[in-house]
C-alpha cells in the first residue's frame, strides 16, 4: 500500500449493498448468463438449418422475460432498502422528507417571519 506524502487522501468506502439487493443482483447476472448462452444456441441451430430452432427462440424469449423480471426485482428490492435506511419504524412514507423540515421537535408548524393580521376580526 503506497501513501502519498503531504497529501491527504479521503477515500469514502462504499456501503455493503443490502441481503436482498445482491441476492437479486446475483439472480439477474444468471439469468443474463442463461439468455446469453439461449441466444448463442439459436444462432447456431439457425445457422445449421435444425429443427432445434424452434425450442432454441422459445428458451430464449423466456430468458428474456426472466431477466426483465430479475432486473425489475433489482430496482424494486433497492428502493425498499432505502426506504428502510431512511425511515426504519415510520407507518408514513413521507417520514424522513424535507416535508418534516417545517415542522418543530414537538411535531407544531413553526410560525411565519412576518405574521398578517387577522382581517376577520373588524367584522
Amino acid at each position: 500500500m503506497r501513501i502519498r506524502q503531504g497529501v491527504a487522501m479521503a477515500r469514502r468506502r462504499r456501503s455493503r449493498l443490502p441481503d436482498e439487493v445482491r441476492a437479486a443482483a446475483v439472480r439477474a447476472g444468471l439469468a443474463f448468463a442463461f439468455t446469453v448462452v439461449t441466444v448463442i444456441v439459436a444462432v447456431l441451430a439457425s445457422w445449421s438449418h435444425t429443427t432445434l430452432i424452434v425450442p432454441a427462440l422459445a428458451t430464449m424469449a423466456m430468458g428474456v422475460f426472466i431477466l426483465a423480471w430479475c432486473l425489475i426485482d433489482i430496482v424494486v428490492s433497492r428502493q425498499v432498502a432505502a426506504s428502510r435506511r431512511r425511515a426504519p419504524h415510520s407507518a408514513s412514507p413521507m417520514t424522513g422528507s424535507r416535508a418534516d423540515a417545517h415542522t418543530g421537535a414537538r411535531g407544531t408548524a413553526r410560525p411565519a417571519l412576518h405574521q398578517q393580521p387577522d382581517r376577520r376580526a373588524g367584522w
